[in-house]
């Protein structure tokens, strides 16, 4: 079967250029027989089938987010930085934000390309939408947008008509780091959750002076026509005062915050030297009463909220703690007090070793939080290289992300990876404890597809390749899987034993 799952027996070491392509499944002509069990399946798809595809116009995309207007679905995609010729405008464009409609889904259609604001900005990697009718005091006739600036700001816009979103203002700016000059410069912007019951926004950025150019700001975004800032937070010697080497993680810094309910789930360090922290929102929030400043980023302040900390080893990360709660494990039936269960999502991001396979493979783990303060892994999920073989394939082989959104039929049964150039991934999360592949999809390159290189032995090798890099869901069931390799958007559904999980 294309699945690995196994308990984990050493736990220490974890815990120190066409708009539209067609509706019909993309795949290979050649069918491939799973390992053991006598069932034939299709090399590229398998209880999964493309809805539809759009090509964002050869962009390189990272985030997509679907938001209810009425009957209507709109996609908002966010992009990484470069260029593309936009044929609506008739101009070459920085890369910035895609708006589709989705409503019919074997039809995707740009409403609009939203470029960066200034010059400086390059790229708009992530972006979340709030009706104003949930929002505390948003307007209840408007739907507002926050989205990354290129690296350098958070900008709020009212998209109200998602065909012509309308600027409102800039959010703030990111500071300067103070740690030493790197690739990666020394101010960016990241992944964002806007929770919109609250208001409040929990943004990757950089806080002037902090020694890691990714760290969490806060915001009070309830009245979105006035933005406030609330706090700054990051793990301990990140802060501005402390002094001391600068560790490995710290250049990765923080990568997603995943709050839910009175818990923030983060995750530090997205592929290696990984860190995953629990925290009770609301001592994040309020600050410790007995601190003559509760939002100085002190190493106390910033030690109150948190609840447990694990460190992974030097090769896996934390790209996102996503939590499954409330499990009740049918096999505990006759234990008395852990028959419910709690537990995490943490997919360790492939990186640029994962080209043809040079490195420590990365894998997906499954943590069981039911005691908090003692998070420990149970199992894990990956793609085996073989028999597809996918580690010649060209560019990343491994795990990136899971859905974001919750969805009552999939939240207790089945999960959503995005995993490169293996493509889209359905996992039955029944049982934590086993996890089960149970659908898959891998898109075909198209002439928008570009090319990675690695150096193989001493020589260079390029390949153009797949590399599915987030996905996310809708109230529908539609998956929606965008491409960082230029190959554009890919909607599927779930189709056999995988629809019948989640009984759509």
């Amino acid at each position: 079967m294309c699945l690995f799952t196994r308990l984990i027996k050493p736990l220490f070491a974890l815990s120190v250029a066409m708009f539209f392509s067609g509706c019909s499944p993309q795949q290979d002509d050649v069918a491939q027989f799973s390992e053991g069990s006598g069932e034939q399946r299709d090399s590229r798809a398998w209880n999964m089938q493309l809805v539809g595809h759009h090509d964002l116009q050869a962009r390189p995309a990272y985030q997509p987010e679907v938001h209810a207007y009425g009957d209507r679905r709109i996609l908002f995609v966010g992009q990484h930085a470069g260029q593309s010729y936009n044929p609506q405008t008739e101009l070459m464009e920085v890369n910035g934000l895609s708006i589709l409609d989705v409503t019919d889904p074997s039809s995707p259609t740009l409403l609009k390309h939203l470029p960066p604001t200034g010059l400086e900005a390059n790229g708009s990697q992530h972006v979340q939408i709030c009706d104003g009718s949930v929002l505390p005091q948003g307007d209840p006739n408007r739907v507002y947008m926050v989205r990354t600036n290129g690296l350098i700001s958070y900008e709020m816009f009212d998209v109200t008509n998602p065909a012509e979103p309308e600027f409102m203002s800039t959010i703030d700016v990111t500071g300067f780091s103070s740690r030493p000059e790197s690739s990666r410069g020394n101010r960016e912007t990241h992944k964002l959750q806007w929770e919109c019951e609250t208001g409040i926004g929990y943004f990757n950025g950089t806080p002037e002076g902090w020694r890691v150019t990714r760290a969490l700001q806060v915001y009070d975004l309830s009245n979105p026509d006035e933005p406030k800032h609330i706090r700054d937070f990051g793990l301990v010697g990140w802060e501005p005062d402390a002094s001391g080497p600068f560790p490995d993680h710290f250049i990765s810094g923080l990568h997603q915050a995943f709050v839910h309910g009175n818990r923030m789930y983060i995750g530090y360090g997205s592929g290696n030297s990984g860190t995953l922290q629990i925290l009770d929102r609301d001592k994040f929030l309020n600050g410790d009463p007995n601190s003559e400043d509760p939002f100085s980023p002190t190493p106390e302040n910033l030690l109150y909220p948190q609840i447990s900390r694990l460190d992974m080893p030097s090769y896996w990360g934390v790209h996102t703690a996503k939590p499954l709660l409330g499990f009740e494990i049918s096999d505990n039936e006759n234990e008395m007090e852990t028959t419910i269960r709690d537990f995490l999502i943490v997919p360790s991001e492939a990186g640029g070793s994962a080209i043809y396979c040079r490195g420590v493979r990365d894998i997906v783990f499954f943590l069981d939080i039911t005691e908090e303060d003692k998070p420990f892994p149970v199992s894990s999920y990956q793609v085996p290289n073989d028999p597809h073989d996918f580690c010649n394939d060209g560019g990343r082989f491994g795990p990136h992300s899971v859905h974001d959104a919750f969805h009552p039929d999939f939240d207790r049964t089945l999960a959503v990876f995005s995993y490169f150039n293996a493509g889209i991934r359905a996992v039955d999360i029944r049982n934590p404890f086993e996890p089960v592949e149970v659908a898959y999809f891998i898109p075909e390159t198209t002439e928008n597809t570009i090319e990675m290189c690695a150096e193989v032995n001493g020589v260079e090798r390029c390949d153009s390749a797949i590399q599915t890099n987030n996905v996310n869901i809708d109230d529908r069931g539609y998956i929606y899987a965008v491409d960082r390799s230029n190959t554009g958007l890919h909607i599927v559904e779930l189709q056999g034993e995988a629809r019948s999980l989640v009984g759509i």
